[in-house]
């Protein structure tokens, strides 16, 4: 799933032009509720695969609605107009490739990998959106054929592939400036990871999220919290694999 995934500050806002697409404004409470909510789901796709052998698809689907929604709270975050001056993306960046890292360990220790190490897990598939959208942002046609490189060569590697990076970036994009093609991409981005997960549930993230935009939680943010329980959660799977 920033996940940077600072939650934005109640009432502040992504950049907008005229468009008559639906705005997206969440409060702080309402987008870090996403955020958990997203890390729950996915807690209970991890746990039915790896302790309960997959046997239970209604946890599968649910699950795939996780990284849709990671995507967009990072998408929504380093959207806002002070992102890039408040050093917004470094510091996502970094923090996902620290406790990106550290969750490889015990995501390649539960298994299931092509040869061994392949994919590389979700924070990667963050880290190389937060990477792209980072060199878009600053500009430059130099700039934005090498986040195109970063896209391709990284979307070969990372959870997801090259639809779960479409996601994240579409949701940014879609956050920075709102218009119907700008949704059109972010859907269809959505839809081609039927290719990964076999199945259309992540689309059920986009009504969820404009439905989140039409109320207002009060949860509070914790910080780390999301890069902290991503490892941790893997390292608990692990013990208890090898425990049971």
């Amino acid at each position: 799933m920033s996940v940077s995934i600072k939650a934005a500050a109640s009432g502040s806002q992504v950049r907008r032009q005229a468009s008559t697409a639906p705005a997206l404004m969440l409060s702080s409470g309402t987008l870090e509720a996403l955020k958990w909510l997203a890390l729950i789901l996915m807690t209970f796709d991890h746990v039915n695969k790896h302790l309960l052998h997959a046997s239970v698809p209604e946890l599968f689907a649910a699950g795939r609605l996780a990284m849709p929604l990671f995507g967009f709270v990072l998408g929504y975050n380093l959207a806002r107009p002070d992102a890039l001056a408040d050093g917004a993306f470094k510091r996502t960046a970094a923090r996902l490739a620290v406790f990106g890292s550290i969750a490889s360990v015990p995501f390649i220790a539960l298994g299931g990998l092509g040869w061994g190490w392949w994919p590389f897990n979700v924070m990667a598939t963050l880290l190389i959106a937060t990477l792209c959208a980072w060199l878009i942002e600053v500009g430059g046609w130099a700039r934005i054929a090498l986040a195109g490189v970063l896209f391709i060569l990284g979307g070969a590697v990372v959870e997801f592939w090259w639809p779960g990076l479409a996601a994240c970036l579409f949701a940014w994009a879609y956050c920075r400036r709102p218009s119907w093609g700008m949704l059109v991409l972010w859907i269809a981005s959505l839809a081609a990871l039927y290719i990964i997960n076999r199945n259309l549930w992540a689309l059920a993230a986009l009504p969820l999220i404009f439905a989140a935009g039409q109320v207002s939680m009060r949860v509070p943010r914790i910080r780390l919290g999301f890069y902290v329980y991503y490892p941790a959660h893997l390292a608990v799977l692990w013990v208890l694999v090898r425990l049971l």
